[in-house]
């Protein structure tokens, strides 16, 4: 490795490291905004966020649209409406519980950015080889970068996954091979839901910690499993 002088790996201060855990506890995935502007300076800090996340093999492959022009993004709620519909149909018998649920806040953010996945990534080998997914995971990365910067400057974020990738990349002329990842909505609120949307809503509860993390083997393997290890 080539020297260069780095950072002492110093734990942070109480308070910064209190700061930290606070950010991750308070982020909620928002869907109600207010109209006030998003300053330049702070969309930018939010951006430098993102752009900072890991990424396997330093790829980087996040691309990010800001979303200026009104009739286009009311074509893109047109898009992410009718996926709700037809997510609404697929639900079965939560159908009528999933239509009572307010799922994006494309037309009231002061903010939407699309996050996409850049083209040619095929040629990024460096950790993809057995598993070509870590480009997802990499974006991400970047949207939960974001996410938290935007708590500690006091902004909502929600991650609108409810749309067709391929009629919105078509949308926004995105190259053949690039892949709409997100619809982010980010502006000021209100305030913040005081448990995750979802939560207060019923749909969905946060699972135990025990449910999901074990030893040497996966949760509830049995020891005859574990001994094979």
């Amino acid at each position: 490795m080539k020297q260069e002088q780095g950072v002492a790996p110093e734990p942070f201060s109480a308070l910064e490291r209190a700061a930290v855990y606070r950010a991750i506890a308070e982020r909620r995935d928002m869907r109600h905004f207010i109209s006030t502007p998003v300053a330049p300076e702070v969309l930018q800090r939010l951006l430098w966020a993102a752009h900072h996340a890991p990424s396997v093999g330093y790829m980087q492959p996040w691309r990010f649209i800001r979303i200026t022009d009104k009739a286009l993004r009311t074509r893109m709620h047109a898009l992410v409406e009718e996926e709700r519909l037809a997510t609404a149909r697929a639900l079965g018998e939560r159908e009528e519980a999933f239509m009572r649920l307010k799922v994006e806040g494309v037309m009231d953010a002061a903010e939407v950015l699309v996050v996409a996945l850049a083209e040619g990534r095929e040629a990024h080998v460096f950790g993809r080889r057995t598993m070509p997914e870590m480009d997802l995971a990499s974006v991400a990365c970047a949207i939960e970068n974001m996410w938290l910067a935007a708590r500690a400057e006091g902004l909502g974020l929600g991650w609108v996954s409810v749309f067709d990738p391929l009629r919105l990349a078509e949308l926004l002329a995105m190259p053949e091979g690039a892949r709409a990842v997100a619809i982010l909505c980010i502006g000021h609120v209100e305030a913040y839901y005081p448990r995750p949307m979802l939560e207060i809503e019923e749909w969905a509860q946060r699972m135990p910690m025990s449910a999901v993390l074990a030893e040497n083997a996966w949760p509830g393997a049995s020891p005859a499993a574990q001994e094979g290890l």
